[in-house]
Order: C-alpha cells, then structure tokens, then sequence
C-alpha cells in the first residue's frame, strides 16, 4: 500500500492523511478527461456533456469574430502617428507572430485536453489548483469587462451611422443621471441581453450567427482594401513617398507599434473554450486556431498597408483613420460602409466575449471550485444556460451603469496571464507530465488489490525464484544482482531487471532536472523583463539584474534542450493532434514576450488587477479549496490507471 500514501502526499486527500499540509491543496492536480473518466461520470452522477455540434468552419466563425473587433478601425491611426509610421504593416506582421506563438501553444493543449474551460483546465492539470483558480477567476474578469466595455461602444456607432450622436431614440440614447454624473447606456444593455438570448438557444445557432455578422465586418474590411487600394494606384500612394523613409520612428518604433496592435489579436483563445463542442477536436481544433489567425493576419497588414498609404501618417485622424482617409480623397460616403463594419465588429467580438465565460465558470462548478449551480446544462440546448444568463446580467448592468473604458487593460491582464500559464504547461507536459492520477474514494477497493498485485510481483522472493529457475536451466557462474553494462546476453532476466532499475533512477533524475530548468527559465523571464521594463532604475543595478535574468533564461533554455522529453509525453490526454514545433524554444520565447507585455501594462492596472484577485483568493479559501472535487481523492501512479479501472469495473 505505500505508494497511496505517498501519491497522496503529492496533493490530494485531506490535511489528516499521511501528513498532508493545507497548502497541498494548492498544487493538487486534476485528470485528463479521458474515455474512462467520461464512462464512469454518465454510468453514474456525472455532469452533463455539452452539444458535439461545432465544425472548422464554426470554430474559424468564433475565432476571427471574437479577434476582429473595431480597434483595428482606430489602432492603425493612433499607432501609424505614434510609433510606426508606414511601417505599422510591419507591426503588425511582428504582433501577429508573437501571437502565433500562444496560438501554437493552445493548439496542441486543446487537442490534447478538449474540455471546457481553456487555459483553467490547462493549468489545473499541469500546474495546480491554486494557480488554476487565479488564472480562472482573471479569465472571469477578462471576459466580463471586455464585453461590456465593447457594449458600451456599439451605441456611438450605430448613432453615426443614423445621422450623429443625437440620432437614437431617447429610450436607446445615452442619458446622465441628474446628480449623479453617471452615464447610462440602455442601447448596451438591451444588447447584452439580445446576445444573452441566443447564446442560450444553442452553440450551432449562435455561431451561425456570429459567422453571419463576422462575414460583414469581413466584407467592410475587403471593401477598404479594394477601393482603396484603386485610389492608392491612382495617386501614387502619397503616404509612402516620406522624406523621413519607411521607417521613421527606427526599428523601435516599428517594435513599440508591435507591441500596441498585439492587443488587436487577442481573442482566438475563444476557439479553446469550445473544445468540448467540437466534433473532430484533434484535426478541427488546431486547424480553427489557426485559420483564424492568419485571416486576422492578412487582414490587419493588407488593410494597414493601404491606409497608411493613402494618407501620411502624420496627418492621420487617431479617431477615424479609416474614413477620414476615404474623405481625403473625396469619397465621404465611404464613412457609411467603414461604420457598417466597425458595428458589425462589434456585435462579433460582444458574441465572442460573452461565449467563453459560461463555460470557464461551468468547468470551475464541475471541479467544485464555485457553486453547482454554474454547472448546469439545459437538457434541450445543451449549453451552461444558467451560467449564460449570469453571465448576461453581470456584464448589462455593467453596460449599462459604468464606463469601462478606464478598466479596459485589466481584460489584458487576464489574457496576458492565460498566455503565459499555457506556454508553462506545455513545457510541463512535454518534461514532467503528470506521473499520478487522482482517483475518487470509490475506487479504493480496486486501488488497494492492483497495489497488493503489484506489490507481490516486486517482492525480492518473486525476483529470486526467477533467477534461480533461470539458472537451472542455464548453468552458469552465479552474476551480481545488478548488471554492469558489459552485462552478456546470456542473462537476458538480470540484464532487463538491472536495465529498469537504471532507468528507473535516470528518469527520475531527469524529471528533477527539468522541473528545475523550468523554474528557472520562469524566474530568470521574471528578473529581465522586469528590469528591462524599470527605466528609472540605477543603471548598473539595472544591467546586472538583466545579465543575471538573461543568464538564468539561457541556462534553463540549454537545459531543456540537453535533456530528453518525457515519454509519457505520447500518452498524455487525447493522442493524434497538433504538436508544437520548437519544443522549448516556442513556448519560452511565448512566455517572455507576454510577461514583458503584462510588466508594462501600468501600475494603476495592475492595482486594480491585485484587488479583483485578492477577492478570488479569499473566495477560494473560504469555498472553493473546502469543496473541490480533489478533496479526498487518491493518487495512483498513471501507469496503473487502465488496470485499476479493469479491476474496479469487475467488482460485484
């Protein structure tokens, strides 16, 4: 029975068990879902399973919808005058690789894990619960404030698009609250709530929407490229005969522009949090992540390079680049077509905020971190729609009372700390994948015969009677009980029982080491950014704590490339999906670019992050970590899984 407790002193069970301290609970991992999990969770009280309806073509639907929203309509002016200048197509070719380097990252998860729950469900089966419930309760953040923040812009659009700002109806009109001072958005809220609605009737449906209105926005964007790339050939593109050059903020300008328009990529991670209701999540999965990204790609630089070419970049409007590039030249009514899409945008990307958080706070309540009641699916539609309709009121009022606008970078903070957490498990998983897997009480019986059976096996009699019988077969000189490596094919038993105990000790060595060579990269990614990050820093202090971050990067980089992956690695979660090239250069290069990016998002960001998370982390000491479905499980070594499973389901 020994190796029980000591897997559940590895993070599960109770603090009274074998000596397990209240922190464990912080590094407790949950399993993959896997064909036995699934099995036993609709044989019994299981959860119910989202709709299998979604298809490459929903997924790409979700992706650019959820991608492509209005900024890029005021991105290109405000960074064109600020950073870029011509080269903003440049910036965004840079954005759009750095991104592709979280969406590798995500595809091979999602493939791996296609559950519910995106970069949560990544984290508590890499990482742990601790870090989990953070980065889930951020993603809560994320996706509440981002839809409402992008509510609250669709009014002003659809005013210009019906003559000006007075043009609504006073019942849809932004009104302010005598003494108060408070801005109400009726226009956002009843929108929320008419997205709310068709979320609820069914994924299919939904996205069949989405793909509808992300099909105009897509046409506005194809309309822009056209017509005017036609007045960019017949005025000889006025915007790139410079005396300044391409390039005439330098190369940091180009990279400081990179680094604004990053932003503008930020929502494929949507396509991950459908991975349950998918139907092919292996093939489809990777393949919509992908898709998705290059037509934002394409889009942002075709239309960028266009732009910045009708107009110089100085003379750009920062609010209406687009437009007031077409009028420039004399096509003012062009202005209807570009607000006709900027709404369009808008709609997409509120349907893509408000998709994913319902599933993140179901996954949370399957795991027993929130309440059950998060974790209902209606039997009819199949989807969360008790989470939906949460999820609908939270972000209305939020529309409705408040401007967001001020507390938009904390919806960065949340996807920023998903990138990166998702870079780390794809390390894990390909170094130190779990090697236990918890198991529910229920289990012991067959848990406590495959461990006798085990334990019987490994005896030290059963391993002699084997070479005393093999050697009265073969006569030979009596050899040592472990075998150098001139060992001779003539003692095929000792040699294979000497082979595994060296492996054994090689493998376990080899895990030490790579658990190490991640820390370190992480801490050393943590001390570079930070200090190339602090300008006001005392200059030699400055470029040491960089030359030691650098250093440390580099030596967990060395390391991880020395040594081999795990071989546990083929057999992790779902098999036959995406892998991720460049394993660990990809994922550590993921991580660096997105922790410089969350370093300078701003103190009063920041600020106000730390206050959303202290909240989680009382509400997960006070509930979440007392009523977590890991609470009293058992750890079992993952090569013993299938076995216990065989043996529980031939109990009586």
């Amino acid at each position: 029975m020994g190796f029980l407790c000591d897997a559940k002193n590895n993070g599960g069970g109770d603090g009274g068990k074998c000596g397990v301290g209240g922190l464990r609970s912080l590094v407790r991992r949950k399993q993959v879902d896997s064909v036995h999990t699934k099995s036993s969770s609709s044989s019994g009280s299981g959860h119910q399973t989202l709709a299998k309806a979604l298809t490459i073509p929903h997924l790409i639907a979700i992706g650019v919808g959820s991608t492509i929203g209005a900024g890029v309509y005021i991105l290109v002016g405000t960074v064109a005058r600020e950073h870029s200048g011509p080269a903003l197509t440049f910036s965004f070719l840079i954005a759009g690789i750095a991104a592709a380097l979280s969406a590798f990252c995500y595809a091979e998860l999602a493939s791996r894990c296609p559950s519910a729950g995106s970069a949560y469900h990544y984290s508590y089966i890499c990482v742990g619960e601790g870090v989990a419930w953070l980065i889930g309760w951020a993603l809560i953040l994320e996706y509440t404030i981002g839809g409402s923040a992008v509510a609250r812009g669709i009014s002003p659009n659809l005013a210009m698009l019906f003559g000006g700002p007075g043009s609504l109806p006073s019942f849809l009109a932004r009104q302010t609250i005598p003494g108060t001072g408070v801005v109400v958005d009726p226009c956002a809220a009843i929108l929320v709530f008419v997205v709310t609605g068709l979320l609820c009737v069914g994924i299919k449906e939904s996205t069949f929407v989405q793909g509808i209105v992300t099909a105009a926005n897509i046409c506005a964007m194809i309309f822009v490229i056209v017509a005017g790339g036609y007045l960019g050939f017949k005025t000889g593109w006025p915007g790139y005969e410079l005396l300044q050059g391409y390039f005439p903020f330098g190369a940091d300008g180009m990279l400081a522009g990179a680094s604004t328009v990053f932003f503008a990529y930020i929502g494929f991670d949507s396509v991950a949090s459908t991975a349950e209701e998918v139907k092919n999540p292996q093939r489809d999965l990777p393949m919509g992540i992908g898709f998705a990204l290059s037509i934002c790609c394409t889009l942002y630089m075709v239309v960028s390079a266009v732009i910045v070419g009708l107009v110089p970049y100085y003379a750009m409007d920062p609010d209406t680049p687009i437009s007031s590039a077409f009028a420039s030249h004399g096509i003012q009514w062009a202005a209807y077509i570009i607000t006709v899409g900027a709404c369009t945008a808008l709609c997409s990307t509120l349907l893509g905020s408000l998709l994913p958080q319902p599933r993140i706070l179901m996954a949370m309540a399957r795991d027993g971190l929130l309440p059950s009641f998060f974790s209902d699916v209606n039997k009819r539609t199949q989807v969360p729609m008790k989470s939906t309709i949460v999820t609908g009121l939270l972000a209305s009022v939020l529309a409705f009372f408040m401007d967001v606008e001020q507390l938009s970078g904390m919806v960065s903070v949340g996807t920023l700390l998903a990138f990166t957490m998702v870079a780390i498990s794809v390390l894990i998983l390909r170094y130190v994948p779990p090697d236990e897997v918890p198991l529910p009480p229920s289990f012991q019986e067959a848990i406590e015969t495959v461990s006798m059976r085990h334990s019987i096996s490994n005896s030290p009699g059963d391993v002699d009677a084997e070479i005393t019988k093999f050697s009265a077969i073969t006569p030979v000189e009596p050899a040592p009980v472990l075998a150098s490596k001139e060992t001779s094919i003539e003692y095929p038993l000792i040699e294979k029982a000497a082979g595994q105990l060296n492996s054994l000790m090689n493998e376990g060595t080899r895990r030490k080491i790579a658990g190490w060579a991640i820390m370190i990269t992480c801490i050393g990614v943590l001390i570079l950014t930070s200090a190339a990050s602090s300008v006001r820093l005392y200059s030699p202090l400055r470029f040491t704590l960089c030359g030691i971050g650098g250093v440390l990067l580099l030596s967990g980089l060395v390391l991880l490339t020395w040594i081999d992956q795990d071989d546990a690695r083929h057999k992790f979660g779902h098999t036959g999906g995406f892998i991720c090239p460049f394993v660990p250069l990809l994922p550590i290069a993921c991580i660096l670019i997105n922790v410089y990016l969350l370093i300078n998002l701003g103190g009063a960001t920041w600020t106000r992050v730390s206050i959303w998370l202290a909240v989680g982390v009382l509400v997960y000491i006070f509930y979440g970590r007392k009523h977590s479905s890991l609470q009293d499980v058992v750890y079992v070594p993952a090569a013993h899984v299938d076995e216990i499973y065989e043996s529980h389901n031939t109990l009586p």
